[in-house]
């Protein structure tokens, strides 16, 4: 007992887990999870709830496990290099390679940000009955001044703001429905193949993984200076990005989870199928109440700007970074990147008839470009040269590849069947 008092009065107790150190560390995943739970994955888990019930839950759970390994493995290249993939991709691989890939990826930038508008857009409808045209061009100027006028500190901020709002709708949703929890447990936990569900299944994992959350990850861990010079403050850093990341990716599989649920606790036991979004704000009114409907269309809302945000950021770094340059809003080639993304979607959206087939053309234009980008991350983080002590071991690199395989060949049967 003695000592335990001497012990107290100490003051040089060494510091182990550093307590409130893991708050500093925490949001660059939670950025990245909105792209998790973007509106094309909200189209995606209500039609898996809505027409296979609890079944499909495992999907959600495995495209999880996916993505941290991906996320988690990107985030290494940026502290170990203190470059972001772009940046790597153009110092590492000959610009024969390079090129094309950043190229595509800008690409698909735009795609997604068409499909990000599309989702706020269709938000402002259900809310306040706003053409999608207005709709696109009120969430292209908000997310415009966010981008232009708020450090990073500020917009992920906002962000977490964005996806708390998102939780708390849904939390507040399943509170209204009554859930099969013991089968709900099993359908996460456990694989299962309804017919005709191989098209959702598809839908679900080959949107989880996307090109420009591989791209911003390795930069916004960069806006925390996290790329040290000496090992220890190296190891340290990779052990809180481990907690940031698996706290992020846990927090999006439980939105999207809740997702599944709402819809296999109304649709699915109602005999409804959702097939797009607007339909299932309509449903939710008479089954659920209209403040059900209106807690939906806000969190879509949320949903459809932040990610809007994470996917304009993504190509002022991709296209900074082919540049040889990170991110920085006030920086020239970071501006045009964000501006090429988010006004070319804009224009796009104009000219397209059906925003239902603009959110699913702009997810095939993402299954043709995320093989490339995801065998370019692994081939970097595979090569010593690159990483260093820290480039992957062979189990992480087998791993790693036989991941990017699976995507691959999802994406790949994903985008046949749209065709």
């Amino acid at each position: 007992m003695k000592n335990i008092f001497k012990d107290l009065q100490r003051k040089d107790h060494k510091r182990y887990l550093g307590g409130l150190d893991v708050f500093k560390y925490i949001g660059p995943g939670l950025l990245v999870t909105v792209g998790f739970i973007d509106p094309g994955n909200w189209a995606s888990n209500f039609a898996a709830g809505s027409e296979f019930g609890y079944s499909l839950l495992w999907v959600v759970t495995l495209s999880t496990v996916m993505l941290i390994i991906l996320q988690h493995n990107v985030a290494h290249l940026g502290i170990v290099t203190g470059l972001c993939l772009s940046e790597a991709a153009t110092q590492y691989t000959p610009k024969w390679v390079s090129r094309p890939i950043l190229g595509t990826a800008v690409l698909a930038s735009i795609s997604t940000s068409l499909a990000e508008i599309l989702g706020g857009a269709i938000a402002l409808q259900m809310l306040l009955d706003i053409p999608i045209i207005w709709g696109s061009v009120l969430t292209t100027v908000f997310v415009s001044v966010m981008l232009f006028t708020n450090s990073y500190k500020k917009i992920e901020r906002a962000i977490i703001a964005f996806v708390s709002v998102i939780g708390l709708s849904f939390i507040y949703e399943l509170f209204l429905v009554r859930i099969d929890w013991p089968v709900a447990a099993q359908g996460w936990v456990t694989p299962s193949f309804p017919e005709g569900s191989m098209l959702i299944i598809m839908s679900v994992l080959g949107a989880v993984v996307m090109p420009h959350n591989l791209f911003l990850h390795s930069e916004v861990i960069q806006s925390h200076e996290y790329n040290k010079q000496d090992d220890a403050s190296i190891r340290k850093v990779l052990k809180y990005e481990l907690f940031d990341t698996l706290f992020s990716m846990i927090v999006g599989w439980a939105i999207n989870s809740a997702m599944i649920l709402l819809a296999a606790a109304t649709f699915f036991k109602s005999g409804i199928q959702v097939e797009e979004l607007q339909q299932a704000k309509s449903l939710l009114d008479p089954l659920l109440g209209s403040s059900a409907g209106v807690v939906f269309a806000l969190a879509l809302l949320m949903a459809g700007i932040s990610s809007t945000i994470t996917s304009g950021m993504a190509a002022g770094s991709i296209f900074a970074g082919i540049f040889g340059e990170s991110y920085h809003i006030k920086d020239s080639h970071s501006q045009v990147g964000v501006i090429l993304s988010l006004s070319i979607a804009l224009l796009l959206i104009c000219f397209i008839g059906d925003p239902f087939k603009g959110l699913l053309i702009s997810q095939m234009i993402l299954s043709v470009q995320l093989p490339f980008t995801v065998f370019l991350q692994v081939s970097l983080t595979s090569s010593r040269k690159v990483m260093g002590q820290y480039v992957n071991s062979k189990w992480s690199t087998f791993v790693l590849y036989t991941i990017a395989a699976i995507v691959t060949v999802l994406n790949i049967m994903l985008l046949i069947s749209s065709l």
